[in-house]
């Protein structure tokens, strides 16, 4: 069994170009992968989110830069904020 590290980069190929796919260990022991998606706001303004899932998805990126990740201690779920 693979034993994933907090914060580590994985590669993905992604139509012709390798993608650095970041993945995150909680204090619980769950590995979760970031994925950001370009989503329409109802004022019709484009935005990117970013959220964390237990599975590797296409939609997976690398934590932007001036993000950081922040864990809820009660429940183990990961936001990413600016830092």
């Amino acid at each position: 069994m693979l034993k994933s590290m907090v914060g580590v980069p994985l590669l993905i190929v992604r139509e012709g170009h390798t993608i650095m796919a970041y993945t995150h260990q909680n204090s619980k022991g769950v590995t979760y992968h970031l994925n950001s998606k370009l989503v329409t706001l109802r004022g019709g303004k484009e935005q990117r989110i970013y959220y964390f899932s237990k599975d590797n998805r296409p939609e997976a990126t690398d934590l932007p830069a001036g993000f950081v990740v922040n864990e809820n201690p009660r429940n183990g779920f990961l936001t990413v904020k600016r830092g």
